[in-house]
């Protein structure tokens, strides 16, 4: 990832963003948070997903 990629690249995404990223619904992604498949935090009371865990969910999804 180069320089400028980074830095137009979001460092967080919430549910309704990932969703859109995954182009699955709000529902598959939250249920993909609530089995562990995919890692997240919560930042003020709102979850949200960061870029680096997104990116780890998609590594292991195409080893698996």
């Amino acid at each position: 990832m180069t320089t400028s990629e980074a830095a137009t690249r979001p460092r967080f995404y919430f549910i309704s963003e990932v969703a859109t990223e995954m182009r699955r619904s709000e529902a598959a992604v939250r249920w993909l948070i609530h089995s562990g498949a995919l890692k997240s935090s919560k930042l003020a009371g709102r979850r949200i997903v960061t870029a680096e865990q997104l990116e780890e969910f998609f590594a292991t999804a195409v080893e698996g």
